[in-house]
């Protein structure tokens, strides 16, 4: 009746309860002394086991993500050897940029991670628990194989939500504070979660974006930014000295102490980019620190206008004829006196060849 061994008093592996039968050679109190002492013990101590196997694997992912936030390369200073000027204070303004990242990254890997072992081990704990109640765990685990399987047919979207944010955590392609453009909507991303990305657009709009619905990201900040300015002259001005000028403007903006930091290598004119019908297309690029591009790309194009007006180059406007109605019928009327004009008549000589 209570699982009693005839000759032994207890099962297997019931030490209380065999130990309370050889004291007492009471098989109730034997099996009593199990079931109020025996089975609170082991699960207590499966529950000891967990927390420990918890506390040291989460020990070793916080080693990790120290590790990962302090990076795997020496600390550096990276001079570009232009015009005489180290670039040590935009190195260090662009390296601390990264390691903020970094450290964001590294600390939500490690937030994942301790989440997916609280909740194996909570399974594994629990389902060793109840083996210990002698609750037969085999339909459980049977149910929660079809429940999965009928749960990853029934919510493959959501599925697909979480996979894809966990990816894109662990692949570094966008954080918090990022410009991204994700096909449907573009602006500053204001969290990132494993399921769904809250991104605020320049109108002021929130959109909220599936992870499993992006197809592919353009990050507009990361690491470093480029500002492309495109500047475009008349057909009759001279080339050489237009990018003398380009080069002039672009290396004083490069040498402002304002823009130290900023601008991280040194400006550079490609040349001639397009020939359109109105005008001649000059390209300037300038590598800036993440977000910087679209400040420094403003303020060159102020300083080009006035430079420009300065040296009397010209910036040219596309050009328009615009007909009013009395204009046009004139015209039209005109057109035809004119070929009447020279529309032969009857009886006038036939020219000869």
């Amino acid at each position: 009746m209570f699982g009693l061994d005839s000759t032994q008093g207890c099962a297997d592996g019931e030490q209380v309860c065999q130990q309370v039968y050889e004291w007492t050679n009471s098989k109730p109190l034997a099996h009593a002394s199990d079931v109020f002492i025996g089975k609170p013990l082991s699960i207590l101590g499966l529950v000891v086991l967990g927390l420990v196997i918890r506390w040291v694997l989460h020990r070793l992912v916080d080693r990790l993500v120290a590790q990962a936030q302090d990076g795997v390369l020496p600390d550096r200073v990276t001079r570009f050897g232009m015009r005489g000027r180290s670039t040590a204070q935009a190195a260090a303004a662009r390296d601390m940029a990264t390691a903020t990242r970094r450290v964001q990254r590294a600390k939500t890997m490690g937030d994942l991670l301790k989440s997916v072992i609280t909740g194996v081990l909570v399974a594994i704990i629990g389902t060793m628990a109840l083996s210990e109640l002698d609750v037969n765990i085999a339909p459980i685990i049977a149910s929660a194989g079809i429940i999965g399987l009928a749960l990853g047919f029934g919510a493959q979207s959501l599925v697909k939500d979480f996979l894809s944010g966990v990816f894109m955590i662990f692949e570094d392609q966008y954080g918090v504070g990022d410009v991204v453009d994700i096909g449907e909507a573009t602006g500053t991303v204001e969290a990132v979660s494993l399921r769904v990305t809250r991104l605020r657009d320049l109108n002021g709009t929130v959109w909220y974006v599936p992870n499993g619905e992006i197809m592919r990201v353009g990050n507009m900040s990361q690491n470093w930014s480029r500002a492309v300015v495109d500047v475009r002259v008349a057909y009759d001005e001279d080339l050489a000295r237009v990018t003398r000028v380009l080069k002039d403007v672009a290396h004083d903006l490069w040498d402002d102490e304002d823009f130290k930091g900023r601008i991280i290598e040194e400006p550079e004119v490609t040349g001639v980019e397009a020939l359109d019908p109105e005008s001649i297309t000059l390209r300037v690029l300038l590598k800036t620190a993440p977000m910087e591009q679209w400040g420094v790309a403003r303020e060159l194009r102020q300083r080009v206008k006035a430079r420009f007006d300065h040296e009397g180059i010209e910036i040219p406007l596309p050009q328009r004829v615009v007909w009013h109605r009395q204009d046009l019928a004139e015209a039209r009327a005109a057109e035809e006196r004119t070929a009447e004009a020279q529309a032969p008549r009857f009886g006038d000589p036939t020219p000869t060849a």
